[in-house]
């Protein structure tokens, strides 16, 4: 669901400050009772009456270790995600191999795949 334009929020809190009451003003624009007290609640205790700014999906759980990995690839760029992973368990950084595969690709290198070798190595192109 899209967030309310600031053209109508602007024209709710207005029509709120002319003295309409929050059940009027929510007839008038269509809108639910609730959110016109959320937005009066908002620019009270905020300023703002502007919409939330609206995060999707986690934070990765290596995005603090980008520059271990980094480094870890650089030492050996044909790392195995299983050898990074003994690199960072050895600095008391335990996640699966599943994560770090995650945050190789999130760091712009890919797995070059290869027939004749079991596992796939990091391809820095």
């Amino acid at each position: 669901m899209r967030a309310y334009s600031m053209d109508l929020r602007q024209r709710v809190i207005d029509a709120c400050d002319s003295g309409l009451g929050t059940s009027e003003v929510a007839e008038t624009f269509s809108v639910s009772p609730a959110w016109v007290r959320r937005l009066k609640q908002r620019r009270r205790e905020t300023g703002s009456i502007g919409p939330k700014v609206q995060r999707r999906g986690s934070i990765p759980i290596l995005s603090k270790h980008e520059d271990k990995i980094r480094a870890i690839i650089a030492n050996k760029s044909d790392s195995t995600s299983k050898e990074i992973a003994a690199k960072l368990g050895e600095l008391s950084i335990k996640v699966s191999r599943q994560t770090i595969d995650v945050a190789v690709k999130r760091l712009g290198y890919r797995y070059k795949k290869r027939l004749s070798v079991r596992q796939s190595k990091i391809d820095l192109t």
